[in-house]
C-alpha cells in the first residue's frame, strides 16, 4: 500500500535527471509551493526507479479526503517520449493495479464534444444502443468466430492491445485474434524500415482465417464491446496503437484526444490505401472539425459496401 499527504490536486513534473530521480529514492517532494510527502511500502519504490527516473512523468494526485489512509493516486500522465515499451509496461503495471494512464498532449479545438455538447450526447447514447442491439443479432456469427478462430490457430480467441482514446486515455481494443499466437514480439522485425502506418501486406504473423476474417473486419466487431465500456464510438477516428500514436509529432498529436471509431472518415475513404502518418491524421482532424450527426451517418451507410467489397483490407 502506498499513502499520500495531499492538500488539494497537484501536478508533479520530473524531468530526466539522476539528481531528481535520487530525489525520488528517497522519496521526498517539494513542488513549487507545496509539498507531498510519501510512504512507500511494496513495490512502489521500484516502480519510481523503473518509470519516473527515465522520462518526464506527469502524475496527477487527487485527495479522496483528509484521511491519508483514503488518499491514493487516481491516473498517470506520460510525455509521447517515453517510448513504446516503456509505456506498455507502464500501462500493464497500472491496468493491475486499477489506475488509468494517460498520453500528456496539446488542447485539441476541434473536439465535437467541446463544440456541439447536445449534439455530441445524442450520438453517443446511439453509440451504445446500437452497439447492443448488434451484439444480440450478430452473437451467432461472434460465436462461429471464435470456433473458428480457437479450431485454426492456438492461443487465445481474442487480441487485446494497447491504444489511445479520448484524452489521451490508454485503453485495451478487443479484436479477434488473426495472428499467430504472441505476434507482438515479431512486430518491429515485420514493420523495421516502415514509415507510414505499421500496415502490411503480406504480413507473415497472419493465418489464413485471420487473412479471410480482416478482408471483411470480422476481426473487429468485438470493439463493440469497447462501444458498451465508452472506450470508442461506432464512428471516429482510427484507435491508433501504441507504436503508430508515438510516431505522431508537434501539434498533430492532439489528434489523438479524440473519441475513436470502429469506423471513420479515413477507413471508408482511404484506408490501405492513404498509410503516411501525417496524411491520415490531417484527414481525422478535418473530421473533427467538420463533425455532424449526419456526417456519422453518412460514413456509418458508406462502410457496409466498403466491408462487403474488401475495401483497402489487409
Amino acid at each position: 500500500m502506498t499513502s499520500f499527504i495531499v492538500n488539494k490536486m497537484q501536478v508533479i513534473e520530473l524531468a530526466d535527471s539522476p539528481d531528481e530521480s535520487s530525489f525520488i529514492s528517497n522519496l521526498m517532494l517539494k513542488i513549487k509551493q507545496s509539498k507531498l510527502l510519501v510512504h512507500s511500502f511494496g513495490n512502489f519504490n521500484a516502480f519510481c526507479h523503473k518509470y519516473l527516473s527515465v522520462t518526464k512523468l506527469l502524475i496527477v494526485l487527487h485527495s479522496l479526503g483528509k484521511n491519508v489512509n483514503r488518499s491514493n493516486v487516481n491516473l498517470i500522465r506520460v510525455e509521447p517520449e517515453i517510448g513504446e515499451a516503456k509505456l506498455k509496461n507502464l500501462a500493464d503495471v497500472c491496468l493491475r493495479s486499477q489506475k488509468d494512464v494517460y498520453l500528456n498532449l496539446p488542447q485539441a479545438d476541434e473536439l465535437p464534444q467541446v463544440r456541439r455538447a447536445i449534439a455530441w450526447t445524442i450520438k453517443r447514447t446511439f453509440d451504445w444502443l446500437a452497439a447492443l442491439v448488434i451484439l444480440i443479432i450478430l452473437s451467432p456469427v461472434m460465436l462461429a468466430l471464435a470456433a473458428i478462430v480457437a479450431s485454426t490457430s492456438g492461443g487465445s480467441v481474442f487480441f487485446h492491445q494497447w491504444r489511445v482514446g479520448e484524452n489521451g486515455k490508454l485503453f485495451r481494443i478487443i479484436k479477434f485474434r488473426t495472428m499467430i499466437a504472441d505476434a507482438d514480439k515479431l512486430h518491429h522485425l515485420v514493420m523495421s524500415g516502415q514509415t507510414g502506418l505499421h500496415k502490411c501486406e503480406d504480413d507473415p504473423r497472419i493465418t489464413p482465417a485471420g487473412r479471410w476474417m480482416r478482408k471483411y473486419s470480422l476481426d473487429e466487431l468485438p470493439q463493440l464491446f469497447n462501444v458498451l465500456r465508452g472506450e470508442m464510438s461506432l464512428v471516429g477516428p482510427r484507435p491508433w496503437a501504441l507504436y503508430d500514436a508515438l510516431r505522431i509529432s508537434g501539434d498533430r498529436q492532439r489528434r489523438l484526444n479524440s473519441l475513436p471509431g470502429v469506423t471513420g472518415a479515413w477507413q471508408v475513404s482511404a484506408r490501405s490505401t492513404m498509410l503516411d502518418l501525417d496524411a491520415v491524421t490531417d484527414c481525422d482532424l478535418s473530421y473533427l472539425r467538420d463533425w455532424t450527426i449526419w456526417s456519422d451517418l453518412k460514413i456509418l451507410l458508406m462502410t457496409v459496401p466498403k466491408v462487403l467489397s474488401g475495401f483497402g483490407a489487409f
